[in-house]
């Protein structure tokens, strides 16, 4: 529950700031620099690639397939808000990829897997601004060791991202979200990646973000590369600089 609640924190400061992050950055939102990316690294831990049997490409398969079925009803976002799923940072406007979370679900997440309750909902929108319903995200708790992870979806088929070493205000210090130094965003997923930077920028230093996180694009493709790929930068697009 202390995951949970401070998960929800850190997604709720990231949302505040966002607008700001918007607004600083519209006109070019869609340019990752390479310093960026390297920075991106540092905070990103990733399960190790294998050649998957086909016993794991099967249940995959059987997953994906669960999963469509069960989300399918939210092509039309009006049915997932009714459900209770509410979009990360609605401030941003043109986000590469929309996530639209189920705090329950998430919860669920936590302790038990079912491939027809995922964490999160992902939209991308097409040229006339209508959300278009691309797949889901499940997530896992932190703990989980690759054969934990590999009871849900296996790690062979699809990497499993953990987001690591960020920086975080100090609680009620919300407003330093956007703070720089030396061009260099201090906090979240490009700041600083070390406790030491970290405590020198009076931040508060967090090992573990949000716990393990796989998206399956089940609407994209029956491809299962093209399924468990992840694309769009597993959600720090929400952070991108010129």
């Amino acid at each position: 529950m202390r995951y949970f609640a401070e998960s929800i924190a850190v997604l709720a400061m990231l949302s505040s700031v966002a607008e700001a992050q918007h607004d600083h950055n519209a006109s070019s939102m869609s340019v990752m620099r390479e310093a960026d990316k390297a920075a991106m690294a540092a905070h990103m831990i990733t399960t190790p690639k294998r050649a998957p049997t086909q016993a794991e490409l099967t249940k995959a398969a059987q997953v994906a397939a669960e999963l469509k079925a069960a989300i399918v009803k939210y092509r039309d976002v009006r049915a997932a808000e009714a459900d209770g799923f509410r979009m990360f940072a609605p401030q941003m406007k043109d986000q590469p990829i929309y996530h639209f979370t189920k705090n329950l679900w998430a919860l669920e997440n936590q302790f038990r897997f079912n491939p027809a309750k995922p964490t999160s909902l992902l939209y991308t929108k097409d040229p006339e601004g209508n959300f278009v319903l691309v797949g889901a995200m499940f997530t896992a708790p932190k703990r989980f060791s690759a054969r934990d992870l590999d009871e849900r979806v296996p790690t062979s088929v699809g990497q499993w991202h953990k987001h690591v070493n960020w920086c975080l205000p100090l609680r009620r210090q919300e407003s330093r979200w956007t703070e720089m130094k030396n061009g260099r965003p201090v906090f979240g997923p490009l700041g600083v990646s070390t406790a030491a930077d970290c405590e020198s920028a009076g931040g508060r230093f967090v090992k573990e973000v949000f716990g393990w996180m796989i998206h399956a694009n089940v609407f994209l493709s029956e491809d299962p590369e093209m399924v468990w790929g992840d694309h769009h930068m597993r959600g720090d697009e929400l952070m991108k600089r010129d």
